[in-house]
């Protein structure tokens, strides 16, 4: 029950201290740049509602797409040393043939090519 209330104590007391600490020290000024909402490479000045390259997007997709199928690709080795070879073997060839068939059919169908 001390630990407890020990660790309350230290978490009201940080956050008081970073809060006394935030309203004391000067707030830096921010330029119009800085405060606008966009981050991404669009003029905060002009509209937002540019038309923009669908190629972009899809290329984002895909990248997120395959990252993530790395990623999934991680404890793959880690499976190996757990199970027998057999079942490792088998999910790792069925999971890079569907990620080869996917990439082949954006590939054949120009989803990679960026200027058409």
């Amino acid at each position: 029950m001390t630990s407890l209330f020990i660790i309350l104590s230290l978490i009201i007391g940080i956050s008081l201290v970073l809060a006394i600490a935030g309203q004391i020290l000067p707030n830096r000024s921010n330029d119009n740049e800085k405060s606008s909402p966009y981050e991404c490479g669009f003029d905060p000045l002009n509209s937002a509602r540019l038309p923009f390259s669908f190629r972009f997007f899809l290329v984002a997709i895909l990248f997120l797409l395959f990252d993530l199928e790395i990623a999934l690709l991680f404890p793959l080795p880690t499976a190996q040393t757990l199970a027998s070879m057999e079942p490792f073997l088998l999910i790792s060839s069925v999971f890079m043939i569907i990620l080869a068939l996917g990439l082949a059919f954006e590939w054949i169908n120009g989803g990679l090519e960026w200027a058409n």
